[in-house]
């Protein structure tokens, strides 16, 4: 390391394991790290230690929560009959955001990418299964990213819940508020013409 100081090149090191962060942004932290107050060390420390041994799947929905069942599968405000399945829980978040969908979800904690060695086994897709049993949901909204992996693992999904008779629907995918039409991909085009709806 350039840096020369076996602590400092350690906790740079840390920092660029974490996603999407490279050499330099890793040095930032670093540094910041080094600036803080003892006490605002202390609070940063116990923050992550607490996150870490507090926060865990909820056992319904497999979204992140610091209780048994998270708070959204608590509710009974809200639709029973519909299960939104997104890949991560950043998605849930992302959701929860807009303020636009009422129903549950399930988690699914990644998506099938033979590559790098995830199968159906590998993600939440028997608990999502399970939670189907009932007859309660009708809907279920696939929501995985727009990727050859999120391709993938909605059409393994649907294929399973097919012979269930729940209605299985995928997320419209198309161009971007604000976007030219003259920039879009073929791939977006195709799946904006795809996803239309009457006006």
């Amino acid at each position: 390391m350039a840096n020369n100081i076996p602590a400092l090149d350690r906790l740079v090191d840390e920092f660029r394991k974490m996603p999407s962060i490279g050499m330099k942004s890793a040095e930032r932290l670093a540094y910041y790290i080094l600036g803080l107050e003892e006490k605002e060390v202390e609070n940063l420390t116990e923050a992550i230690s607490s996150a870490h041994k507090n926060i865990h799947q909820c056992s319904v929905c497999r979204n992140l929560t610091e209780n048994e069942v998270c708070s959204i599968c608590q509710s009974d405000r809200r639709d029973r009959s519909l299960i939104c399945v997104v890949e991560d829980p950043r998605d849930v978040a992302a959701f929860e955001r807009i303020n636009e969908y009422n129903g549950l979800y399930h988690v699914l904690h990644g998506a099938i990418s033979p590559i790098n060695g995830i199968g159906p086994d590998e993600l939440t897709i028997k608990e999502l299964l399970a939670r189907l049993n009932d007859g309660t949901v009708k809907e279920v909204i696939m929501a995985t990213n727009p990727t050859v992996e999120g391709e993938a693992t909605a059409m393994y999904i649907s294929r399973l819940l097919k012979p269930l008779g729940i209605e299985v629907s995928r997320l419209a995918y198309g161009i971007p508020v604000g976007a030219d039409l003259e920039y879009a991909d073929e791939v977006t085009l195709s799946r904006a013409l795809e996803g239309r709806r009457i006006l």
